[in-house]
């Protein structure tokens, strides 16, 4: 899930890779297959970035944009190639080489986050060249999509559908996957976790960089993660924050996904029944009754959307769980919500759900796309195909169905609010092929250098307990720093996560196993 600074929305998960595409992931030459018999990818790791001032208004003037071709199929690697969108900040200090950065999601722009909240990483710069990319099917990487709206309006009724009329409701579902597949093009069968780690490494050899220096936010660490597995020999120094699962399948996930929201929404309104200006007046207890009241309207009876067709609920439920990933977003939430409780203005919250910018007139995949020809769904699309390409589980509808009450109680348990949209997701991966096993089989037991791995008490999307649970996988490797703070991730709002996430980034200090940094409270 998401990004450690304000400004960035937030998610998670992963791939799908052909049985011999999966013969190929051992770290020995990279160039080839593990045992040097695979596919000749030495034009791809012959390649080297060439910089440019990036294009655009609001672009920095010192951020250098570039690209990195990689193939689209790694088994096939004659079959077709793809670019990667690449930006850095150069090092101002003594430069060892680059530290690559991603920010989240799965479906977050690197490039985009670089540019917005780059300053975050000046401290980096001391040593290295602060890069970060667009992953395949992402931003201007062969972005993927669905077609003229967004998933979750796509999804939210999924639920509902199959209770009352389950085989209607799964055609629905494979005629969603069927869309998503017709508008994204060749790159979706080959987009996901395990294929973008391995986009990690030529991007590092790229880069003119013997090991990979590497920042992961939430899905990232699984990026991360998987990278240390494919190559423990080129792996340098990895920080993961706001550590992801390995092993939990998705409906799991997201019955963790909507606990952890739930509470966030505790604490926001809380935070908001102190303020006489909150929507949802100055009593908390009434107000989440009101949140969901609004909600449930809302799905009864959507408004008309900015950006065309209708506002839904559960398009609001999307819009209220990204901007409550930070608390530094929460003045902003409560404004948006007052816009639309008094005005009926979509405009605020609308702001935290979009992902992208105007729909694609075509699909193209090879060269970098136009900022204008990125989907304005490409960030939910995205997230949904790696996340269900990450899962090896694909119940048939009979089981779907029969499942179905027990799994919508137990989502509502977790969340009155989220728990609908969060069973929705979940619901969204029928229709598409079997996602891969390597992670959930194969990542573990890694041998790799020291990772430094930080998981923060109060997290509503990635809970502490992954954190341990990812330690213990990956080996004597990991090293845990507790982060015993809230929010998403620790390193944009604990000093002390920051401060040592950098020492281990540029000097290789790192804290003791089992360290901590202290809750930090800023805005009381």
């Amino acid at each position: 899930m998401p990004a450690p600074r304000s400004t960035r929305t937030a998610l998670r998960r992963g791939p799908l890779i052909t049985a011999l595409a999966l013969t190929l992931l051992g770290a020995g030459q990279p160039a080839t297959a593990a045992n040097g018999s695979g596919p000749d990818l030495s034009r791809f790791y012959g390649q080297r970035v060439k910089w440019s001032v990036c294009e655009g208004a609001q672009a920095p003037k010192d951020l250098q944009c570039g690209k990195v071709t990689v193939p689209v199929d790694y088994a096939r690697p004659r079959a077709g190639s793809l670019d990667l969108a690449v930006a850095r900040y150069r090092a101002t200090g003594d430069r060892r080489g680059s530290v690559v950065l991603n920010f989240g999601g799965p479906g977050g722009s690197g490039v985009a986050g670089l540019a917005a909240d780059g300053k975050d990483f000046m401290d980096l710069t001391d040593g290295y060249d602060v890069v970060s990319f667009d992953p395949r099917g992402v931003g201007r990487s062969s972005p993927v999509s669905c077609g003229d709206g967004f998933l979750s309006a796509e999804a939210s009724g999924a639920a509902d559908d199959a209770l009352r009329d389950p085989r209607a409701a799964m055609r629905e579902l494979r005629r969603t996957a069927d869309e998503c597949a017709e508008h994204s093009g060749p790159v979706l069968p080959h987009i996901g976790t395990v294929n973008v780690a391995r986009d990690l490494d030529v991007i590092r050899a790229a880069l003119g960089d013997d090991k990979l220096n590497y920042l992961g936010f939430s899905y990232g660490s699984r990026l991360g993660a998987v990278y240390a597995a494919q190559f423990p020999r080129r792996a340098g120094r990895l920080a993961l924050d706001g550590v992801d699962t390995l092993t939990e399948p998705l409906t799991e996930q997201g019955v963790a996904g909507a606990e952890g929201q739930q509470k966030a929404l505790k604490d926001f309104v809380d935070w908001c029944a102190r303020d006489i200006a909150c929507p949802f007046g100055q009593d908390p207890r009434r107000g989440r009754e009101e949140v969901l009241r609004l909600v449930r309207s809302m799905d009864e009876d959507p408004v008309p959307g900015v950006f065309g067709g209708m506002f839904t609920g559960q398009d609001l439920v999307g819009a209220i769980g990204q901007a409550l990933y930070s608390k530094d977003l929460w003045p902003s939430l409560q404004r948006a919500l007052a816009q639309l409780v008094e005005d009926g203005d979509t405009r605020g919250v609308e702001g935290f759900a979009s992902g992208g910018f105007a729909f694609p007139l075509r699909q193209r995949t090879g060269g970098l796309a136009d900022e204008e020809d990125i989907p304005m769904d490409n960030l939910p699309a995205a997230l949904m195909a790696v996340n269900c390409a990450d899962d090896p589980d694909r119940p048939t509808a009979e089981r779907i169905t029969r499942d179905l009450h027990r799994l919508r109680a137990k989502y509502e348990q977790a969340s009155p609010v989220f728990g609908r949209y969060r069973l929705a997701q979940v619901l969204m991966c029928y229709g598409r092929p079997k996602g891969t096993d390597y992670i959930r089989e194969r990542v573990k037991d890694v041998d790799a250098p020291k990772m430094l791995l930080v998981g923060t008490r109060g997290d509503p999307a990635t809970p502490y307990r992954w954190t341990e649970q990812t330690a213990k996988r990956l080996g004597p490797s990991a090293v845990v720093l507790d982060n015993r703070g809230q929010g998403h991730t620790g390193y944009g709002s604990s000093a002390c996560v920051h401060r040592k996430v950098d020492d281990f980034l540029l000097y290789g200090s790192l804290p003791p196993d089992g360290s901590s940094c202290g809750a930090e409270e800023a805005d009381e």
